[in-house]
């Protein structure tokens, strides 16, 4: 009788603290950051979703030397990489004018006051030449992206 007591008791405090350890998980926890749906940024027109990239994250003179069409399909891959991808997850473009491409690969969601924020890092080569930015951005109420500096 007392071995039969003494595994009840050895079961109920097992499975109490089961419990006491599932519910300190579950307060406190860290929510996975969600991204809420946003028209697709326009190529070709001006967008202010775009537009808040500030030009992205590859240096200003590699990105001027890109036409205008490349230069929004690179800031399109910018976004969609921020607001889409998942972790370990590149997001590729390629020049409509030139031989110029990229990608861009971003890391785990993270939250500033109430932004949801990414880094990320752009690689690209234009005008056969390697170039590289490495930045972080926020998420905005309207959905656009702005860099921090």
């Amino acid at each position: 009788m007392a071995t039969l007591f003494s595994s009840f008791s050895k079961l109920t405090f097992a499975a109490g603290l089961l419990a006491a350890v599932a519910g300190c998980t579950s307060i406190g926890a860290v929510k996975p950051l969600s991204f809420g749906p946003v028209s697709a940024p326009k190529i070709g027109g001006s967008d202010a979703i775009l537009v808040s990239l500030n030009g992205g994250i590859l240096p200003k003179e590699a990105v001027n030397s890109l036409t205008k069409p490349d230069q929004l399909r690179a800031l399109a891959a910018e976004y969609q990489a921020l607001e889409k991808a998942p972790l370990g997850q590149t997001v590729a473009w390629k020049g409509q004018t030139s031989n110029a491409s990229g990608e861009i690969s971003v890391g785990t969601p993270y939250q500033v006051g109430r932004q949801n924020c990414r880094q990320y890092t752009h690689t690209a080569t234009i005008k056969g030449a390697p170039v590289k930015g490495q930045g972080a951005a926020c998420r905005n109420e309207d959905g656009s992206w702005t860099p921090l500096s």
